[in-house]
């Protein structure tokens, strides 16, 4: 019996051990993904799929883009009613985060505006979800077919307001985005205010942004950002010296979670000092996510826009 006891012991001891051991162990290292490649025209890979999850009404469209001759590919939410009908609609175009650009990055927020305009917490608006170029809304004039900013201010904007019935002004263009889209979203309306009226950046890395600024347009070693000035900072300072530059209604928007938060605190802080009025909402508990940021407050940020929207409707 002791024997027995003792075999028994022996046993568990050496299987303990060999499972502290695989616990400690370092696992194999896994052959890092690479990253796939950037494309002008990136749908969602399982169109099945998208069906299932996407509003009826969402399209993917492509154009041929005039700088570049190659086609373009972008997400089109049309509101319930628009093929029955002749009436023209104001636009928000959300810019989606992340490099490289692809505009099914953020298309599923279409279903958060479907839902809401179902509900009548906003009235029929068209959303656009574009691509943002190699290094998302970023001009980079050294890289083949590389300029997203202009891309999207130049060719987009006009191309949607030529295609669907837009109100064609910029009070009925409002312009959103998360995280890089943030970062996209503030230079953008700072550098082409007299574009859009309503503006929201939400969940934006002002800190790289920062970087940019205090290193000579460097935001890592091997990328940098010409001219110099080409960041948030710059440009927000830029707008607030411009004589008569066109007001822009301001929403700046993250999660008290999100590594973005402190930063957006920040800009809020620095806007403050320079005279830019904004609004700034705040979004208790949550992340880095612009779902999860919706699923909370998306509806106050597509209020935001309806109050712009709603006070110029044409009569």
């Amino acid at each position: 019996m002791k024997q027995a006891i003792l075999q028994s012991l022996a046993v568990f001891v050496i299987a303990a051990t060999a499972v502290q051991a695989a616990e400690n162990a370092t696992p194999p290292k896994k052959k890092a993904a690479e990253a796939a490649p950037f494309n002008w025209v990136s749908p969602l890979n399982n169109p099945e799929w998208a069906k299932q999850i996407l509003p009826p009404t969402v399209k993917h469209v492509t154009f041929k883009s005039p700088s570049m001759g190659i086609d373009v590919g972008y997400y089109i939410y049309l509101p319930p009613g628009y093929e029955s009908s002749q009436e023209r609609y104001p636009v928000v175009y959300h810019l989606h985060g992340g490099r490289p650009g692809a505009e099914n990055k953020a298309v599923r927020l279409a279903t958060y505006v479907d839902a809401a305009i179902k509900k009548g917490t906003i009235k029929p608006t068209i959303y656009v979800f574009p691509n943002g170029g190699p290094v998302s809304w970023y001009d980079m004039p050294e890289m083949k077919d590389g300029m997203g900013e202009s891309v999207f201010v130049n060719e987009v904007v006009p191309h949607i307001d030529a295609t669907y019935r837009t109100w064609g002004t910029r009070e009925g263009r409002a312009l959103e985005g998360y995280s890089q889209g943030g970062r996209g979203t503030t230079r953008i309306m700072f550098k082409h205010p007299e574009l859009f009226l309503s503006v929201a950046p939400g969940g934006s890395g002002y800190g790289p942004e920062k970087t940019i600024q205090e290193n000579d347009g460097y935001e890592s070693e091997t990328l940098r950002f010409l001219p110099i000035g080409y960041n948030t900072w710059d440009l927000a300072k830029a707008y607030a010296i411009r004589k008569e530059a066109p007001p822009l209604n301001i929403l700046i928007w993250d999660g008290t979670k999100c590594f973005n938060y402190e930063f957006n605190l920040k800009f809020s802080a620095y806007l403050k000092e320079l005279g830019i009025a904004h609004e700034m909402l705040v979004i208790d508990g949550v992340g880095h996510t612009a779902t999860g940021s919706y699923d909370k407050n998306g509806d106050d940020v597509m209020r935001h826009h309806q109050k712009t929207f709603d006070a110029h409707r044409p009569k």
